[in-house]
């Protein structure tokens, strides 16, 4: 029950980050539910190896590429994902950042 909880959380935050953000384009609800499955499963398996790898880079930047690693993962996901772009990497990036402070929004909203 909860991961259909948090699927549906991703699918919201992907359709207001769509609603938002001009370039941020989802081709209708299977596209966003697929693009929500590939982000969580990336954010699960491919971002840790990738921060762990980037961690002393990412200690001298102060965080950066660990952002930056976010990003690129969005507009990976955007590239395989039919039905899901991205117009630019200054997209990505305001994508990324909206994304996540709607997830993190949603995600205490619907835990307490």
């Amino acid at each position: 029950m909860k991961l259909i909880a948090r699927l549906a959380i991703n699918v919201f935050a992907l359709l207001v980050v769509e609603y938002l953000v001009p370039g941020f384009e989802l081709s209708g609800y299977q596209a966003t539910i697929v693009a929500a499955v590939v982000i969580g499963v990336v954010n699960t398996f491919i971002r840790p190896i990738l921060q762990l790898i980037a961690l002393p880079i990412s200690v001298l930047t102060l965080g950066i590429s660990a952002f930056l690693i976010n990003v690129v993962l969005l507009w990976l996901v955007a590239y395989f994902v039919p039905g899901f772009e991205i117009a630019s990497f200054v997209t990505a990036i305001i994508a990324s950042i909206l994304l996540s402070l709607v997830s993190w929004f949603l995600n205490k909203l619907a835990r307490d």
